[in-house]
C-alpha cells in the first residue's frame, strides 16, 4: 500500500475509532487494538503491548499518545500527525457541542441516563482490555514479566503505590534487561 492511501486508511480509522469510542484512553487501545492489529494486521500483538507501554508511560491522555506511537510506527511523522489529528478533532468538536448547551445536558434526565448507562459498558470495555493485555504476557510465558505484571497490581491495588512510580520503576527494570540482553548477545 503506498504512504498516501495508508496515510488516508490510518486518518479514517483513527478517527472513527475516537469518535465512537466513551470511556477514555484504554477503551479507544482495545479498538486500535482490534483495528491494527486483528483486522488490518499492520502490527503485531507483542508490538502493540509495547506501542501500549509507551503509550502508558508518556505524559498525556493515553489515546493520544496511543495514536502517535501507532501512526509513527505505520508512516513516520506524517502518520503521527495524521493520527494525532484524527484523534482529537472527535472529541473537541463533541466538548464543543457540550459546552454550548450544558445547562440543557446538565438537567436533562434522557442524557444523564444515557451516560450512566455508558459507563457500565466503558467498565466492561477496560475489563476486555485488562484481559486481552494480560492473556498477551502470559502468552509470552517469560515468568520475569508475569512477575513484573502481578508486582504491578499488587502494588497499585493492595499497597496503593502511586502508579506513576510503578510505571517508572517498571519503565527502569524494563531498560535494565534490555541491556543486559544486548550485552549478553555481544
Amino acid at each position: 500500500m503506498d504512504k498516501k492511501k495508508l496515510l488516508v486508511k490510518l486518518f479514517i480509522s483513527t478517527l472513527y475509532l475516537s469518535a465512537f469510542t466513551f470511556g477514555g484512553g484504554y477503551v479507544i487501545v482495545s479498538l486500535m487494538k482490534r483495528k491494527f492489529v486483528d483486522e488490518y494486521k499492520w502490527i503485531d500483538e507483542s508490538e502493540m503491548l509495547d506501542l501500549v507501554a509507551i503509550a502508558q508511560s508518556a505524559p498525556g491522555p493515553i489515546a493520544v499518545n496511543g495514536a502517535i506511537v501507532v501512526g509513527y510506527k505505520l508512516a513516520g511523522i506524517a502518520g503521527m500527525i495524521v493520527a494525532i489529528l484524527a484523534t482529537i478533532i472527535p472529541p473537541f468538536t463533541i466538548i464543543c457541542v457540550v459546552s454550548l448547551f450544558y445547562n440543557a445536558f446538565q438537567t436533562n434526565p434522557y442524557i444523564k441516563t444515557a451516560l450512566e448507562g455508558m459507563q457500565a459498558g466503558v467498565g466492561a470495555v477496560i475489563a476486555s482490555v485488562v484481559y486481552e493485555m494480560g492473556s498477551g504476557i502470559v502468552k509470552t510465558k517469560s515468568a520475569v514479566s508475569i512477575i513484573i505484571m502481578i508486582a504491578a497490581f499488587v502494588a497499585t491495588y493492595l499497597f496503593k503505590v502511586n502508579v506513576v512510580y510503578v510505571i517508572l520503576i517498571c519503565g527502569l527494570f524494563g531498560a535494565f534487561q534490555t541491556l543486559f540482553k544486548e550485552r549478553r548477545k555481544s
